[in-house]
């Protein structure tokens, strides 16, 4: 089944996306909600994020070549570079964004990266969960783009406007919630010409073991997200390019960059 929200009147609406079009739900996919009996044309709205998250949990270094090739990342330490546990950030919620909607490239940015990951959504409380009951935990998967500032990442203590500035976390177009994890591929193309491509599943650690450490300590709701990482790199992003990150079984995400105003 697959979840989102469009614009109905200027209000936020949930929808379900079938082969007819979008069936309007009253209610929450997180709570109770009922279906309607009417389908919309997907071309005739304006799809806006598919929820608004409780918690942005996000993933760094859990791929091989990109942890290797991560800023800050270090020869000697574990495997040359890779990390040696789960470790999860927080992200703010300002940086946003919808499928289709432009990615802002601030005036200063001189190295902007894409970063195409797969974005696991919680659906039901847990505390001290187990990896064997973690995805009895999981609503669902949508795609994230989490754009990043390589020269801030270099030079900031801390990467608070490298990764959280307005409009750098693209998320969309909806929550797919049949997924075979072991199935996917994630592709991210630039202008239309494949840029990168891998095992969605080729994980460090995985979506089991991420929800399991964190819940050790944290207590996971419905609308809590995490974003897995991503695989190898990206090449220096220019206005009016369109980036679009597909996961085979869930979707196409595509935003355009485009220079702030002065």
């Amino acid at each position: 089944m697959r979840w989102l929200q469009y614009m109905d009147k200027g209000v936020p609406r949930y929808g379900i996306l079938t082969d007819a079009g979008i069936t309007p739900v009253e209610g929450s996919p997180f709570d109770q909600y009922t279906v309607g009996n009417q389908s919309l044309p997907l071309s005739s709205v304006r799809l806006t994020l598919p929820f608004v998250p409780r918690t942005f949990y996000a993933v760094g270094q859990n791929y091989a070549a990109h942890a290797k090739n991560y800023p800050g990342a270090k020869a000697g330490t574990p495997a040359q570079g890779l990390p040696a546990k789960p470790d999860v950030a927080y992200r703010a919620h300002s940086g946003l964004i919808a499928h289709d909607e432009p990615v802002v490239i601030p005036r200063d940015s001189t190295s902007l990266h894409y970063e195409g990951e797969l974005v696991v959504v919680i659906g039901k409380r847990g505390k001290r969960i187990s990896r064997e009951s973690a995805f009895d935990h999981v609503f669902g998967y949508t795609i994230g783009n989490d754009v990043s500032e390589r020269s801030w990442q270099r030079i900031d203590r801390t990467p608070w406007r490298a990764k959280n500035a307005d409009t750098f976390s693209p998320m969309g177009p909806w929550i797919e919630t049949e997924v075979n994890l072991s199935r996917l591929q994630t592709m991210v193309r630039v202008n239309g010409a494949e840029c990168t491509r891998f095992r969605t599943n080729d994980m460090l650690f995985g979506v089991d073991t991420f929800i399991s450490a964190v819940s050790q300590y944290v207590t996971l709701q419905p609308g809590d997200m995490f974003w897995m990482g991503t695989e190898g790199t990206s090449p220096d992003l220019k206005p009016e390019d369109v980036v679009e990150v597909e996961i085979t079984g869930i979707g196409v995400l595509r935003n355009r960059f485009v220079l702030e105003d002065a």
